[in-house]
């Protein structure tokens, strides 16, 4: 990294030159940044130092893509993958013979057709996309941020100049609703949650008899993160006062942003009252304060500055933190993922959370995008539901969260929706977002949450984005 001298000697002699490793991939890429075209891997010459001077080690988003999310029976993970690819060629055109590496996330592919292992591998090389390091991420539905963190990091460490990330899913498989909805259950410790989600359903119901709304609840079943999630609504409703209506006030605000969103899955706008009369899923949430079943996939190109000078076509878009850290058990003496990660991205960004113009946030509920409020500092602990109804988080609003529509409208396609979120913020920092853009962005942020253990999430990362 810059800043660190680099070793010259080692014991027993000079430190030999390794073929292959970072300085002959970072030299090939030099050279064809030289004119040296676009051959097979290992043909380029050239020393790095000398293609014009030093640089720095930012690290930029060049290119975004992704598709519809929605319900695609008929189609598999690597279709869904190649749609992506095809989405992020068109919007940044690359060889790709210069992509040095890749990392695939996923979660279900092994658990509901045996595709274990390579998922990667075998959803990338039909595309071309083969031969060099391809990692498979798992992070329950942090899994596209994490697959995008890492990917940020090989760049950061100067491995690599032109890297890939790619998130693809399935859970949409309306032949055995029962094993889709247990596929869920995985993303918490399973042991646990089997003996405290049928408490949390009956408290769901008593509570819902008590305000009257019994009598209106969902058929076909519900994946056990409702139950999770509404029950710490309830909590957090009995502690701070936070009504439903304020719940329903968060959904009607991304329904209204989806209905702007081409690629969002549900795009139709609601209001507060039919958000409110919609059937319940577990009280206080509705139907429609929570996140649909849906397949999708979405990609982004990351690379060096010595990539940007490369493509000066490109509309990047630097990552100025990026940020990654695991759930904690009660006792633990840790404060909550959310607090402590996002102190560390706004510490690493040198900025604040009064800095930032756009936000996407991890909302498989309602309340979880007013819980991300609190935690990520937009507004005081306790007071996420009149900060919603202010309009502070709508287009127009002070701070908008989840113009995309989020996970609630967008959809949430697991391994591909953290990288969807990114995608949205990338249009929003060009300038490129149409009608739901928010004006004069510079500073974005992504909080995409995964799993639960203890009384929270399992994985977070957050990254804070910077018009370039």
């Amino acid at each position: 990294m810059t800043g660190r001298a680099k070793p010259s000697s080692r014991r027993g002699g000079p430190r030999p030159e390794r073929r292959g490793g970072r300085e002959d991939g970072r030299r090939r890429f030099a050279a064809r940044e030289a004119g040296g075209g676009h051959g097979e891997a290992g043909t380029g010459t050239g020393n790095v130092e000398g293609q014009g001077g030093a640089m720095g080690n930012d690290v930029y988003i060049l290119g975004v893509g992704m598709i519809r999310f929605g319900k695609y029976a008929e189609k598999g993970i690597k279709q869904l993958t190649a749609e992506a690819l095809q989405a992020l060629w068109e919007d940044f055109p690359v060889d790709k013979k210069d992509i040095q590496a890749a990392w695939f996330s996923n979660s279900g592919w092994g658990m509901n057709t045996g595709q274990h292992c390579i998922r990667g591998q075998v959803a990338l090389a039909p595309l071309g996309i083969q031969g060099i390091p391809i990692v498979n991420v798992e992070n329950a539905c942090a899994g596209g941020s994490t697959a995008l963190r890492e990917a940020w990091l090989s760049v950061k460490a100067e491995q690599f100049d032109l890297v890939l990330a790619v998130g693809a899913e399935k859970t949409w498989f309306p032949e055995d609703r029962a094993k889709m909805f247990e596929g869920f259950l995985s993303g918490m410790d399973v042991e646990f949650a089997r003996k405290v989600i049928e408490a949390f359903q009956a408290d769901a119901a008593r509570k819902a008899r008590e305000a009257g709304a019994e009598g209106k609840e969902k058929k076909g079943g519900h994946s056990g993160f409702m139950d999770v999630y509404a029950m710490g609504a309830r909590a957090h409703m009995q502690r701070y006062g936070t009504t439903q209506r304020q719940l329903a006030v968060i959904a009607a605000k991304n329904h209204r942003h989806g209905s702007l969103n081409p690629l969002a899955q549900y795009q139709r706008d609601m209001s507060v009252e039919e958000v409110l009369e919609d059937v319940l899923v577990a009280y206080p949430l509705t139907r429609s304060m929570c996140a649909p079943i849906g397949d999708g996939a979405a990609a982004a190109l990351l690379g060096s500055e010595r990539a940007l000078r490369k493509y000066p076509q490109a509309r990047p878009v630097r990552i100025r933190a990026s940020v990654l850290a695991s759930g904690s058990l009660p006792g633990s003496g840790l404060e909550s993922i959310g607090r402590r990660l996002s102190r560390e991205a706004y510490e690493k960004a040198g900025l604040g959370p009064e800095d930032v113009d756009v936000a996407e946030v991890h909302d498989a509920t309602a309340f979880g995008e007013l819980m991300q409020y609190e935690e990520l500092g937009f507004c005081p602990e306790g007071e996420g539901g009149p900060f919603a109804e202010s309009g502070a988080t709508a287009l127009g609003g002070k701070l908008p969260v989840n113009t995309s529509g989020g996970l609630e409208c967008r959809g949430h396609p697991i391994g591909a929706s953290g990288i969807a979120q990114v995608y949205e913020l990338v249009l929003q920092l060009r300038g490129e977002a149409g009608p739901r853009q928010v004006e004069g962005a510079r500073i974005a942020l992504a909080e995409n949450g995964g799993g639960f253990i203890g009384l929270g999430e399992a994985a977070m990362c957050i990254h804070i984005l910077e018009k370039a």
